[in-house]
């Protein structure tokens, strides 16, 4: 046990200090992407700002507001999917009560991976474990972050209507292709302070991997152009390339979580829980959402015999003006296979209330010289609800001995930014 701790508190202080990612953070490292040559500034076109012809900054996101929504929704959507990464049940184990001085067992399963069971630890007792969970983000809100297709606009810099003059109508197409990996290692810790009432702190290292690569391309509107990455009007470049990648390691957004019992059977129990998610994480480097989050729950369970099914419903409040609140649902259930094994499954489930946060920007139309509309992005402009179906297998080591998990979430409706498949693994340990 003592070699347990220790390598526990080896983790945590090695990881204080942040690793990988040099220079810039993950997140300019995104901007970085629409800037092509020299010029400096995200969708400047060197050409046209060597040419002298005015023409050069009209792509500018801080001169177009739907523009900087775009890159801004981009990378918000990976910050805030790193803190919203599912987290494992942190009070595992068989759980206890007291009566007349003794332990008496109140559970027979090692219960569930994903969702909160009623149960109470039991006064005095502690569970230390670990969870480590892998994935390569792949869509967002369905579309594959390897195919994102971003259409920016000119600046209207003529007469009111949009497209005079002509050059107006030019557009400039990115098209994105993005690898983001996540790992997070998380430690926790939960301690019985009674009968009714456990406390427990859960710590994540986050691993965040990003390989990026862009290739734009200026669409004109008619013959020739004042809009170009090099060259001249009468012999422009049209095209253009970029690409980055970095990597980066610290510590993610640290969980403080306390759940109280309510009422509390043989076979019904009823708890409350309160989580805080405190803003620990470097959010520039998409290791945290860089606001406070805090979620309560009403936590649901039942025993029919060995079979125990579970719910949990909640709210999760998000500090960030950026980013919405969502309603919080999850089903599930444990199930022995005998002495040794439980097999769990649930659906973990995000309803986000009320309009978007950050809203894309909508169709463009075009008046001159006819109406015409370009759609900024393929991304489209629906909530970030979702639901993710999880099957895993918890098994008991021995009658003390650590209990060790692996799981499989899938999403089932894809919200927001989603893996084709999240993997964890972990152990529980009781003292």
């Amino acid at each position: 046990m003592r070699r347990t701790l220790a390598g526990i508190s080896l983790l945590l202080s090695g990881s204080l200090s942040p690793l990988g990612a040099q220079g810039l953070a993950l997140r300019d490292e995104i901007g970085q992407l629409f800037t092509f040559g020299v010029c400096g500034r995200p969708l400047c076109l060197d050409g046209s700002v060597s040419a002298a012809n005015g023409h050069g900054d009209h792509y500018l996101p801080d001169l177009a507001t739907s523009n900087a929504a775009i890159i801004s929704f981009l990378t918000g959507s990976i910050a805030e999917n790193t803190s919203s990464v599912p987290t494992t049940a942190s009070a595992g184990g068989i759980t206890y009560k007291f009566v007349g001085g003794l332990p008496v067992r109140t559970s027979e399963s090692v219960g569930p991976i994903f969702a909160e069971r009623a149960q109470p630890l039991g006064r005095g007792r502690i569970v230390l474990g670990a969870r480590y969970a892998t994935a390569e983000l792949r869509t967002l809100r369905g579309t594959p972050i390897d195919r994102i297709a971003l259409n920016f606009t000119h600046q209207n810099v003529g007469n009111p209507q949009f497209g005079d003059p002509v050059l107006e109508n030019d557009v400039l197409r990115v098209d994105l292709d993005l690898k983001v990996g996540l790992d997070v290692t998380s430690v926790f810790a939960s301690y019985g302070i009674s009968d009714r009432v456990d406390l427990s702190v859960v710590v994540p290292v986050v691993h965040t991997t990003l390989q990026a690569r862009a290739a734009a391309q200026i669409i004109p509107f008619g013959p020739g152009t004042q809009h170009f990455f090099s060259g001249t009007s009468e012999h422009p470049e049209l095209s253009a390339g970029s690409a980055t990648f970095g990597s980066y390691t610290g510590i993610g957004d640290i969980a403080l979580r306390g759940k109280a019992s309510l009422y509390a059977t043989d076979q019904y129990g009823v708890s409350v829980l309160g989580d805080l998610r405190l803003p620990t994480g470097d959010e520039a480097n998409f290791a945290g959402s860089g606001s406070v989050n805090a979620r309560a729950m009403l936590v649901g369970s039942a025993r029919f015999g060995t079979f125990s099914p579970h719910l949990n419903l909640g709210y999760l409040r998000r500090g960030s003006a950026r980013a919405n609140d969502v309603v919080l649902a999850t089903l599930g259930f444990d199930q022995p296979t005998g002495s040794w094994a439980t097999l769990a499954g649930e659906l973990v489930a995000e309803w986000q209330p009320g309009a978007n946060a950050t809203t894309l920007p909508g169709t463009v139309t075009y008046d001159v010289p006819y109406v015409r509309t370009v759609e900024p992005t393929n991304i489209p402009n629906s909530k970030d609800n979702r639901v993710l179906g999880s099957f895993g297998v918890k098994v008991r080591t021995s009658a003390t001995g650590p209990i060790l998990l692996a799981d499989m979430l899938v999403p089932i409706v894809r919200g927001g930014l989603q893996p084709t498949v999240m993997w964890t693994i972990g152990f529980d340990m009781g003292l």
